[in-house]
């Protein structure tokens, strides 16, 4: 059972004989419970992590390790304590606003947040956790089997078409670097700096790991709906061009983000106890793999990822 918030309170030692704390539950998370923690004028976040999450393939210890170097870096809240073995993160509270997707959806934005993505990837050091998209989907399918979760009509297909794509890119592989791999809206923040422009923070490192560069920039492109303009904006800024190559990979590696996300949701339909509508986020995201896997383009960014 996970503890209560008063309990993983008391495990952190600069606030567990504090007589001031005030606590409020921060709404907006599905997996797991986050609760702003304030005592001695600061503020905190306490992050209470689901149950089952392991099936999920989250690594708690992977993502404290990338969430501390991001928050070193000034891309993400610094962490201040880990609660062992539970896995609970403490963080800095950030003071900000939602920068929302049609915000999002600037050349200024996506090259603030760009700049933030790629000093990572750079800077960030190794973590001992990998995210391979073809093999957590792997995983998550053998979990939604287990649980006898339901998969749509052309899931073969799907597969099969994912599997073109590995092909591909193997080819002329990539070194693996430090990603933070699920960069949907709500987790950046806008921080509020006073006197000055605000400072963006990417928040909720648990599925981050070694991984595919193009995976991040693709998964940030497909939840902010992103043009092709808007796409070359952010290759332009990330690589200062844009060539056939990078423009293909970024575009075969959005219906991989996408199918990720659609095993998250069917995988949960099998596993997870909370109200929520898993089944039709699973559908909705396997339309959306669907509709970028039959872009005319697809053969010949197929060709373009292999080139060397």
């Amino acid at each position: 059972m996970p503890l209560t918030i008063e309990q993983a309170i008391a495990r952190i030692p600069f606030l567990k004989d504090a007589k001031d704390i005030k606590t409020t539950e921060l709404k907006g998370g599905i997996t797991n419970l986050n609760y702003k923690i304030e005592s001695g004028g600061k503020a905190y976040v306490v992050r209470i992590t689901g149950e089952s999450t392991g099936l999920l393939g989250i690594k708690r210890d992977v993502e404290y390790a990338s969430n501390k170097a991001a928050g070193e870096l000034g891309i993400a809240p610094e962490v201040y304590y880990f609660i062992e073995p539970e896995g609970y993160l403490v963080t800095r509270f950030i003071q900000g606003k939602r920068i929302l997707p049609e915000e999002m959806a600037t050349p200024y934005n996506i090259r603030r947040v760009v700049r933030k993505l790629r000093l990572y990837h750079t800077r960030a050091p190794e973590v001992k956790g990998e995210f391979n998209v073809f093999r957590r989907v792997e995983h998550l399918i053998k979990i939604s089997k287990e649980h006898n979760s339901k998969f749509p009509f052309d899931f073969d297909w799907i597969m099969q078409m994912m599997r073109g794509v590995e092909e591909a890119l193997a080819k002329d592989p990539i070194p693996a670097a430090p990603c933070h791999c699920d960069l949907l809206n709500l987790n950046f923040l806008d921080e509020e700096t006073p006197g000055e422009i605000g400072e963006v923070k990417i928040l909720d490192w648990e599925y981050a790991g070694m991984g595919d560069i193009f995976f991040d920039l693709g998964n940030f492109c497909h939840h902010h709906r992103f043009s092709d303009e808007l796409v070359q904006v952010l290759l332009q800024e990330y690589f200062g061009e844009v060539t056939p190559k990078v423009f293909a990979h970024l575009k075969l590696m959005w219906p991989m983000s996408t199918i990720h996300e659609a095993m998250w949701g069917t995988t949960q339909t099998g596993i997870s106890t909370l109200d929520e509508d898993f089944q039709g986020y699973a559908d909705l995201w396997f339309a959306r793999t669907r509709e970028a896997m039959i872009d005319p383009r697809w053969p010949q960014w197929l060709k373009d990822v292999a080139k060397k």
